[in-house]
């Protein structure tokens, strides 16, 4: 894995810049000064055209230390209302020809000015984006990404004079091997992070335009749990158009403000780092671990994590289903070295607490390949996970972080 990220005011003074400018101060970021043109945008969920001033900023080239199969964008971003921003990815392959721009989001921290979205249909006949990930077609031909470029489009509306600010913007290459399992790590750590437990089952039949709740609601669950771990949650006036009947309304606050309209659904995983930076002060990026290890480290430092899985009921004992994709938060390790988590796939609140055998955990965590249900080989997603945590973290956390190739 690779991981490279700007967010210092050096970085954001490097690069392309047509109408944006880097500003200091507390939380370092790019914004725009001067728009650098206005354009015509439909939305393609609404329909409605309107008109925007726009300026962007394009990162220099990162030259992966790491040949990639796979690339995934996650930013960090302020859009007050009248404003959005476009992440686009353009890059290098191995044999020296260039990939298009592809468009790898269009992001509003609100769903009033634009639909937040992803864009589907996008490839060049040797690569594709999946909602959120760059993809090489066929990985065995031995074709890369060698390296890339990211490109912000930020937006506003004529004359407003107001701007999107990305304090964060990088991605994660890689290249991880097909594996239908991995070698068990040795336990390295005992200890449990209290972080507070939300049960996505609660939720069903709740908000259908925003995918109906419970089992589709497992990412933003987990990313609220993290979210309020560290001390952040949405305000009231936040929170006063959720239904008043229903319990944990914020919730359904993270369902709507993570759902992507052409997913049309909550798990799309740089939306919900996305979500998760809105809050004061708070960082968050799409990665991928190598090991237990590495989010035992990151615990022994007060970090907890989200980690995305697919499994038969037979392969997890004690989940007590089977799921083609889950999000569940990783809080602690037991004297034994078992994985304490967070599992959202819960009847309710106080049964959110599970503990799962290290092994079978770490199997499916990090393997490629799997069976599903009718013995058909399908897709694992290598170790995937959201990091959030403060923009002034400890030593330990800051060591922690750097650990695991995030800086």
């Amino acid at each position: 894995m690779d991981n490279r990220f700007w967010s210092t005011y050096t970085d954001w003074r490097c690069g392309g810049r047509a109408g944006t400018k880097a500003v200091a101060g507390h939380r370092p970021g790019v914004v725009i000064a001067e728009p650098a043109g206005t354009t015509d945008h439909t939305d393609p969920h609404t329909g409605t055209t309107a008109r925007w001033e726009y300026a962007t900023w394009t990162s220099p080239e990162h030259r992966s230390s790491v040949p990639a199969t796979e690339v995934i964008a996650s930013w960090n971003a302020d859009t007050p209302a009248g404003t959005w921003l476009q992440v686009e990815l353009g890059g290098r392959y191995s044999d020296g020809s260039a990939t298009p721009w592809f468009v790898m989001g269009r992001w509003a921290a609100g769903d009033m000015d634009i639909r937040r979205t992803s864009v589907d249909g996008q490839g060049d006949g040797r690569a594709s984006i999946w909602t959120d990930t760059f993809s090489v077609d066929d990985a065995a031909s031995g074709l890369r990404l060698d390296a890339y470029r990211l490109r912000l489009t930020l937006y506003r509306r004529p004359g407003s004079g107001l701007t999107p600010t990305v304090w964060r913007l990088g991605a994660m290459a890689s290249d991880v091997p097909d594996r239908f399992g991995v070698p068990a790590s040795e336990p390295g750590l005992a200890r449990e992070l209290i972080v507070p437990r939300y049960s996505q089952n609660t939720h069903v039949g709740r908000y259908p335009e925003y995918d109906n709740g419970g089992e589709a609601w497992c990412s933003p669950t987990s990313s609220q749990m993290i979210i309020e771990y560290w001390g952040r949650k949405p305000s009231a006036d936040d929170l006063a158009w959720v239904n008043p009947d229903f319990d944990d309304p914020q919730v359904c606050h993270a369902a709507r403000h993570t759902y992507d309209h052409q997913y049309e659904g909550c798990g799309n995983w740089p939306f919900n780092a996305a979500y998760a930076a809105t809050y004061r002060d708070m960082n968050a990026v799409v990665t991928r671990l190598s090991s237990l290890t590495d989010l035992e480290t990151l615990i022994a430092a007060g970090i907890p994590a989200i980690t995305s899985q697919s499994f038969l009921k037979e392969e997890l004992t004690g989940a007590g289903y089977g799921t083609a994709g889950h999000l569940m938060t990783v809080i602690g390790f037991t004297a034994d070295g078992d994985v304490i988590a967070n599992d959202p796939a819960s009847t309710s609140n106080e049964a959110v607490r599970r503990v799962y055998r290290r092994a079978e955990w770490e199997k499916i965590w990090l393997r490629t390949k799997r069976y599903n249900a009718t013995g058909k080989v399908v897709s694992g997603t290598g170790g995937v996970c959201y990091l959030y945590w403060p923009t002034h973290p400890t030593p330990d956390q800051s060591r922690a972080l750097a650990a695991v190739g995030v800086h």
